[in-house]
């Protein structure tokens, strides 16, 4: 087994470890809140999937500028990876959002504009996506995408501006102006969601740029038998 098969396999099983900790820390450390009750708790996993969608967004960006930049592959298969990241963790934002709306505010969906601008770039990155899963692997296409996942970072800033610049009644709920997280075992295990989500983040990430390596392995190994099959004929 090479190094760095050793390294992704310890940092999957820290990630599933910190899984499991955050869990017992979320339901059976942290306090049930006055207000919201049992359903706050979602909050634990709704912040974690904002910070780990933003990161899989940068690293998109930083994907996305090297290969306008340099044109080669790895940093195409990066934009790739941080892509298909921020795409699960929007959606998985936007799932416990809509639980956290249907017990604070009694709808599922309000077209606050801090979650009309998130539900934007989610789907700014899922356009991403489907332009690079369905749109062929030319290098135009690339390119093209690039430019997109250039363009889908420069949406996030507007999602936190958007309360200053619009208004708008979704919570502040890690500082004290939003209620706060009083409780230290309920900034422990934000923490440690956080913490979580960040091991978890960085596998999703590096497994994608394994597959991504081995189909480029598999698609030369291919050309190569090809070539000669057509020299031997």
């Amino acid at each position: 087994m090479k190094t760095s098969d050793r390294i992704f396999f310890t940092l999957s099983a820290v990630a599933a470890a910190a899984l499991c900790v955050s869990v017992y820390a979320i339901f059976f450390r942290a306090p049930i809140e006055a207000t919201m009750g049992i359903v706050q708790k979602v909050f634990y996993f709704h912040m974690p999937c904002i910070y780990s969608m933003y990161v899989g967004a940068a690293v998109c960006l930083v994907g996305s500028a090297g290969y306008l930049w340099r044109g080669t592959q790895r940093w195409d298969s990066l934009a790739r990876a941080g892509g298909e990241v921020a795409v699960v963790m929007g959606f998985m934002m936007l799932v416990t959002g809509s639980l956290w709306a249907r017990k604070a505010w009694g709808v599922w969906w309000t077209w606050d504009p801090r979650l009309t601008t998130a539900l934007l770039s989610v789907l700014v990155y899922v356009a991403y996506v489907v332009l690079r899963a369905f749109a062929g692997g030319g290098d135009g296409e690339k390119k093209f995408a690039a430019a997109l996942g250039v363009l889908g970072a420069a949406n996030l800033p507007i999602i936190h501006l958007a309360v200053k610049k619009w208004g708008g009644t979704h919570p502040s709920v890690v500082y004290n102006k939003g209620g706060g997280l009083k409780h230290p075992e309920m900034i422990n295990a934000l923490l440690l969601g956080l913490l979580a989500f960040s091991f978890l983040t960085a596998v999703l990430v590096w497994l994608r740029l394994r597959q991504d390596a081995i189909r480029a392995r598999v698609d030369e190994a291919e050309e190569e038998a090809t070539m000669l099959g057509l020299l031997e004929e």
